[in-house]
């Protein structure tokens, strides 16, 4: 289990919106997680029992919110740390009537360790993290192999860890690391091991133009192994 670890974040005093802190204040009550040490009921939480996918930093939420839009049949839990974003989904929950997401304002790591169930996740989503692309801040992004060790080891068998990255060397390296990960296999039979874009991820306006001028996005689609496989 990961214990101490670095953060791949920095808490940042980002503007927040009247319209962001009113829907947080009206809406984190009603569809808010609190971290606390143990583990959380989802059936009982969300009223159901569905397949659970996990986001790591949504950013402003647009994606989170046009993902669960498009697949009722599943709930997700949201992972941000930063005000404003948290305030913006849940701005789009409130305007857009979305009942299958639930967001917890904590560092991710702490989430995964100490509320999340072992083999619980049909799916964890990580997109567009933190570059940090100054070399010797490397050991600072997320994708690292304790991180994904925990990460598979939360997820059910067939469960699929999807990694998105508009950075090259990035994107290598979460194919290297999730590749160093026994519990997972690839998606992707390609040499590079890069997977087309999943249609239920779209695509933000950010990467269409950036695709325009001739930027690339990387997606890196593992799943869990059949618990047979696993020996």
């Amino acid at each position: 289990m990961i214990m101490d670890h670095i953060r791949s974040y920095v808490l940042r005093q980002g503007r927040v919106s009247s319209a962001q802190q009113r829907h947080r204040e009206d809406m984190m009550p009603k569809i808010g997680i609190d971290y606390a040490p143990r583990i959380v009921d989802f059936d009982a939480l969300f009223g159901r029992r569905a397949p659970r996918i996990l986001e790591i930093g949504f950013g402003m939420g647009e994606t989170t919110a046009a993902i669960a839009q498009g697949m009722p049949d599943h709930d997700f839990i949201a992972i941000e740390v930063h005000t404003p974003g948290v305030g913006s989904l849940c701005k789009q929950i409130a305007e857009q009537g979305i009942g299958n997401i639930r967001i917890v304002q904590h560092d991710a790591v702490e989430v995964l360790r100490d509320m999340i169930a072992a083999g619980s996740l049909a799916g964890a989503h990580i997109f567009f993290p933190d570059p940090w692309p100054k070399k010797r801040h490397h050991k600072r992004r997320l994708i690292q192999p304790p991180l994904v060790g925990l990460l598979a080891s939360r997820l059910a068998p067939g469960g699929h860890l999807h990694c998105a990255t508009d950075i090259e060397d990035y994107a290598q390296q979460m194919v290297e690391v999730l590749r160093g990960c026994a519990l997972l296999e690839n998606t992707s039979s390609a040499p590079d091991g890069f997977a087309p874009r999943p249609e239920y991820r779209p695509q933000t306006k950010f990467e269409a133009r950036g695709l325009r001028l001739g930027n690339g996005v990387w997606d890196v689609v593992f799943r869990r192994r059949a618990a047979q496989a696993q020996a």
